[in-house]
């Protein structure tokens, strides 16, 4: 499984809001404190790539205090709100058991939701999940099938586990 640092991505893609564009900003000037209260203040006005971001930097715990918990908390805002990377993130932590209780079950669901919104990491990862077996059956189908969607997302490492798979 792979973990995406959601700062990278959100610089390189996603503006939404100036508070949004104005933390990414102070972010890369390395005002981490300013940028943490950009990203809450977008958050709280329902601007979720904030959230996301801001979940980011708490995971990471590399420019403000590791809270774990807080980042699954804003990782959650984040997937309601549509972001796809939040429900990604949000699965490995339920998958892992990092700060919130190990849970396949709810790890498929978010990584449903990302694969859905157009995650393929979140697709890939339904994908080995279902290879080396959920509740203990293994589904190839459900493996392929979501292999395919990372495939088509453009996403080398479901290319390459579809054929692998296939070659069963």
């Amino acid at each position: 499984m792979f973990k995406k640092t959601a700062l990278l991505l959100l610089m390189a893609g996603f503006v939404h809001g100036d508070d949004v564009q104005n933390g990414i900003n102070a972010f890369k000037k390395k005002e981490y404190k300013t940028a943490a209260q950009l990203f809450q203040k977008a958050c709280n006005a329902g601007k979720f790539p904030g959230c996301y971001i801001l979940g980011g930097m708490y995971e990471e715990g590399t420019v403000i205090k590791q809270d774990i918990r807080t980042a699954a908390k804003l990782y959650q805002k984040a997937c309601n709100g549509g972001i796809a990377g939040g429900c990604y993130n949000l699965g490995l932590l339920h998958y892992n058991g990092n700060g919130v209780k190990h849970d396949s079950v709810k790890a498929i669901e978010f990584f449903t939701k990302a694969c859905e919104g157009g995650d393929a990491m979140g697709c890939n990862n339904i994908g080995v999940i279902y290879a080396n077996g959920f509740r203990d059956t293994q589904s190839y189908a459900h493996a392929l099938k979501y292999f395919a969607k990372a495939c088509d997302l453009k996403y080398e490492e479901g290319c390459k586990n579809y054929a692998k798979l296939k070659q069963r």
